[in-house]
């Protein structure tokens, strides 16, 4: 089942549940964090950017998980198969952050001696203006960059979640940004040209203390259309919809539930940096994803814990849109994650 969101109206009810469960095209829930009725907490909330292009990428996220204040910073290099990444955190934000209550305004800007993040929102653009002191060794990192020609779709998702009838996920993920502009590290700059994408993974929600979640994207130009993808598995209780569309030429496919086989070694552990297969339940999306790069993570305090692993690699296989029609795709890169939190 796909249920679609046609109107606008708040996120939660009076009583903090999920007023409306399922998916849209574009943003048309109102997310206000006061309507919560949760620890504090418990309430996650984050802005994460993806820039790429073939031979090298940047990521940024400034999250406020309620106990703890993260924002994070990886250079990819996808020619030498390695990445770089720096994390900051602070104790107890509790909201204080102030991410903003829509993906459509707002701005983020947390700041201090060894690090200034500000994510701003124009009316056509966003601006990702990072600065963050010995980012490598001694040698530190400065970002500017523009997203501009934002898709008419975009995957926006309603998530209750099993465990308890409180928790949600409400999920705005945009796919296929131009970008614009250059990271520098050090007396290394990097400019992002013709041909470079942006991502944006916004969230907000109260989570459930354990979950394991998957998700892969991608986004390019083919033959002078827009072509990306959004799939993933995990993000709650999906029987009203999942999250997972195509997009083509600015247009949102939609598909239903997608399966992520991720092979095993000797010892029945994921071998992340093998052939992945990964297909859809409808028969549309038929892929493999070989990876190249794995940006691993693993991070432990008491009773909180998280593993990720970020692959990225590249897509090949068919897809098959809502008219029928069949894209082929070949060595797309792109990437797919498995992440276990508990948090």
């Amino acid at each position: 089942m796909q249920k679609r969101i046609e109107e606008e109206k708040f996120l939660l009810d009076e009583n903090g549940k999920l007023a409306e469960k399922g998916y849209s095209t574009k943003m048309l829930l109102k997310y206000d964090r006061k309507m919560i009725k949760s620890s504090k907490l418990k309430i996650k909330e984050w802005d994460y950017y993806l820039i790429y292009n073939e031979k090298f990428g940047v990521a940024f996220t400034v999250a406020d998980n309620g106990y703890m204040g993260l924002y994070s910073t990886t250079f990819l290099d996808f020619v030498n198969k390695t990445e770089i990444t720096k994390t900051n955190m602070k104790f107890m934000p509790l909201g204080k952050t102030n991410m903003p209550s829509s993906s459509s305004y707002g701005n983020i800007e947390v700041k201090n001696k060894k690090y200034n993040y500000f994510f701003q929102v124009n009316e056509k653009t966003r601006e990702i203006n990072v600065y963050l002191k010995n980012f490598y060794k001694d040698e530190s990192l400065i970002a500017n960059i523009k997203l501009t020609d934002e898709p008419k779709d975009s995957m926006c998702i309603a998530t209750p979640f099993w465990e308890k009838e409180n928790c949600f996920y409400y999920n705005h993920k945009i796919i296929g940004y131009k970008a614009i502009g250059m990271v520098k590290i050090g007396n290394n700059k990097y400019d992002f040209e013709q041909g470079s994408q942006g991502i944006l993974d916004w969230g907000r929600g109260v989570w459930p203390y354990k979950c394991t979640w998957l998700w892969g994207a991608c986004a390019r130009e083919i033959s002078g259309k827009k072509f990306g993808f959004n799939i993933g598995a995990g993000f709650g209780d999906t029987s009203n919809a999942s999250e997972n569309m195509i997009f083509y030429d600015g247009i949102a496919n939609k598909l239903e539930d997608v399966k992520f086989e991720i092979p095993k070694n000797l010892k029945g552990k994921d071998d992340f940096m093998q052939t992945w297969i990964i297909t859809s339940s409808d028969g549309r999306l038929d892929l493999k994803f070989e990876p190249i790069l794995d940006r691993y993570s693993h991070s432990s305090a008491i009773i909180i814990s998280s593993i990720q692993h970020q692959i990225f690699g590249r897509y090949s296989g068919k897809i098959i849109l809502d008219d029928g029609k069949k894209v082929e795709i070949k060595n797309l890169l792109g990437f797919a994650e498995k992440v276990k939190n508990r948090w």
